[in-house]
């Protein structure tokens, strides 16, 4: 059973009322959580590509990462915890652990399992919370994310685009 129903959660999948890459961020990290990330990645066998400036390269130590100039090429980690669906971490600041996740690769209630999995996989591991709020909105309110105390995913906002 999933921690949420597509039926209390639809708004919050539609791409056309809060965009294709909702953001996805873990507060509060630091440069050992992302090191957790990167190491659970490659324990759990999911396929993942480490890229500096769009050109593939071997993955990293996440301090390694994470310590770059201003001006230097953007770090991300692609990877796909089930065939079809891809996650994009960005490397910005180790202080927040900041991903994209397209919605239109996550409709129904199967789309809803699996994005509810992928959070609490990452959420546990990190013993944090995952937060999901609209396209550029505003992190302080999020719609939907991992709650480490009652360890699921729950719904944070009340649909309000019917």
């Amino acid at each position: 059973m999933s921690d949420l129903q597509w039926d209390e959660v639809k708004d919050f999948f539609d791409p056309g009322l809060v965009g294709a890459l909702p953001d996805v961020f873990v507060p509060d990290a630091s440069a050992d959580d992302w090191q957790t990330v990167f190491d659970m990645v490659k324990a759990r066998g999911w396929q993942w590509e480490f890229r500096l400036g769009g050109v593939m390269s071997p993955m990293p130590l996440a301090t390694e990462a994470l310590v770059r100039s201003a001006d230097a090429e953007l770090a991300e980690l692609r990877v796909w915890p089930v065939p079809g669906v891809l996650v994009i971490f960005r490397l910005v600041v180790a202080e927040e652990i900041d991903f994209d996740i397209d919605l239109r690769e996550l409709q129904g209630q199967a789309g809803v399992d699996i994005l509810c999995g992928f959070l609490a996989e990452i959420g546990r591991e990190l013993k944090k919370p995952v937060l999901m709020t609209p396209e550029g909105g505003n992190r302080a309110h999020p719609v939907l994310g991992y709650d480490p105390v009652l360890n699921r995913v729950v719904l944070l906002a009340n649909p309000l685009f019917r």
